[in-house]
């Protein structure tokens, strides 16, 4: 083929390669248009309020919360609802005043722990701030998930009740997940009314977007007809926007709005009482809860709206920014490799430049939103600086060499059994986690499928022990990995594939040389 026919098969492998990546970020990002839950004029009932920034934690020594930021919080939460819930009395004596400021009604939260002391305290800040703000606080909740978590006996919690009851005027309740009311009957007549939380991604048998709804109904209309002529109030419900799938159940801003405005219109024409977690998204919990625990909010960190409530909503907003950075990463790598080696090469280059600028932009974007620890963003970028080594090294095999290509591509050939053998431990640490404590754990799959191709398709020499090691690591996880997680789980499969193509590159590796 002439080379003007060349250059124009590579204008249009280019051009494909950017379709790909304009596909892959708008559809990620496109906006969803869905019905509104909330507006100015049609207020909700309440949602569970944390003060904290996303700099802050309860556990920061000095515990120290931010006026202002409670109050811009409150002027900000009166516009969409009615009211909000507080979990903890320490450092909110303020909360009755600004919620009077603004117009919001309060259920007030004492926390509930282990240690008599602290909960005592709780107990009597919550008697105190109940008392003296009747007109804005509108119920008090002795306690949240601390039979959940074990830290309370159930005699031991209905006693605080009765305690809390016997002085003040305002009703009295207890909020945990639905099961635990089941599993402590004691508890049902302590209180005025029932609070159960009702969180489908969570439930041992996570509910998937399509299902959820109808299971949260299924169990309201139990608890109301089992605990008559007791009212139910459904203290915690809603969907993260960020985080690793469980099952069939997948977090994302879309599968948020769908759930919080459907579970809304539900709520409103069952006449349900109801409460949505949470106001703002908390990065704190990330740290306990994997990276899901930090994004339930209707409202960011930095107090942007997420299009949870009203309006169109997409699941990546950043996608024009993700588009721009990928195109400009494989306009940067293309110039590297210059002009491709032959016909066959023509077509490729682009697509593999493509795939791989897209690779790291996909993982890119679940560091941003998952990595927790210093630990984690040191992994990510170790394995980002891996993809742009194996991206050189198979965009300059396609190319034709000289100078300095030549040496850098020299370079990368003599050390891409160095490259393989990360790629493979990579992928054998990540699967044993996956395997044996999944729970809070993103799927790495972006970050190993570009070398898992690469080494498939060009199989370069390496250590062959630590090769079939990390193999049979790899491919012996596939099944069970699976298991655990559910075979309608679309990201465990997508992690499979890609395991599965790392095994065929660590085993082509192994056949380049006898035994």
């Amino acid at each position: 083929m002439d080379r003007p026919m060349l250059r124009t098969l590579y204008l249009f492998a280019s051009l494909l390669a950017f379709l790909f990546l304009a596909a892959l970020w708008y559809g990620l990002g496109r906006p969803v248009h869905l019905p509104d839950a909330a507006s100015p004029t049609h207020k909700l009932q309440c949602a569970s309020y944390t003060p904290f920034d996303k700099d802050q934690s309860p556990f920061d020594q000095p515990f120290r919360l931010r006026p202002a930021r409670m109050d811009a919080d409150l002027a900000l939460l009166s516009e969409r609802f009615q009211c909000i819930r507080t979990y903890s009395m320490t450092g909110l004596e303020a909360i009755p005043a600004l919620a009077r400021k603004h117009g919001l009604k309060v259920m007030l939260g004492a926390w509930v722990n282990a240690n008599p002391l602290d909960t005592d305290k709780e107990v009597e800040l919550l008697i105190a701030a109940a008392n003296a703000n009747p007109d804005v606080v509108s119920a008090v909740i002795v306690g949240n998930e601390a039979l959940l978590r074990k830290e309370i006996t159930g005699e031991r919690l209905a006693g605080l009740i009765a305690k809390v009851k016997s002085q003040v005027s305002v009703p009295v309740t207890y909020a945990d997940v639905w099961e635990f009311w089941l599993q402590h009957p004691q508890i049902a007549p302590a209180v005025d009314f029932l609070t159960i939380h009702l969180l489908p991604y969570w439930e041992d048998e996570p509910r998937g977007i399509d299902a959820a709804l109808a299971h949260v109904a299924e169990v309201r209309q139990v608890f109301g007809n089992r605990f008559a002529p007791k009212d139910i109030l459904i203290g915690e419900t809603g969907w993260p926007s960020e985080g690793r799938q469980r099952e069939t159940a997948e977090p994302s801003r879309v599968n948020e709005a769908r759930f919080i405005r459907g579970f809304v219109a539900l709520a409103e024409a069952n006449g349900w009482r109801y409460n949505l977690i949470e106001a703002f998204d908390q990065p704190w919990k990330r740290a306990s809860e994997g990276a899901v625990g930090g994004y339930w909010g209707l409202y960011d960190a930095d107090r942007q709206d997420k299009g949870v409530l009203e309006g169109p909503v997409s699941n990546l907003a950043l996608w024009p920014h993700w588009l721009l950075a990928s195109v400009a990463l494989m306009l940067a790598v293309l110039a590297l490799a210059g002009r491709p080696a032959d016909q066959r090469a023509t077509l490729l280059l682009p697509l593999l430049v493509a795939l791989g600028a897209g690779c790291l932009g996909l993982w890119g974007e679940l560091v941003r939103t998952n990595a927790r620890f210093a630990g984690e963003w040191l992994w990510a970028f170790a394995l980002a600086g891996l993809n742009l080594l194996v991206l050189a090294h198979g965009a300059l095999a396609l190319a034709r060499r000289d100078g300095w290509r030549q040496r850098l591509f020299a370079w990368l050939e003599a050390h891409a059994g160095l490259w393989l053998l990360a790629a493979g431990f990579a992928g054998a640490v990540s699967m044993l986690a996956m395997v044996f404590d999944p729970r809070y754990r993103s799927f790495p799959s972006a970050a190993l499928l570009l070398p898992s191709l690469v080494y498939l398709l060009r199989p370069v020499p390496a250590r062959r022990a630590e090769v079939a090691l990390l193999a049979f690591i790899v491919g012996a996880g596939v099944a069970p990995q699976l298991f655990r997680e559910g075979l309608q789980n679309p990201q465990a499969w997508g992690w499979a594939v890609v395991s599965v193509l790392m095994v065929g590159a660590l085993w082509r590796s192994l056949r380049l040389r006898p035994a």
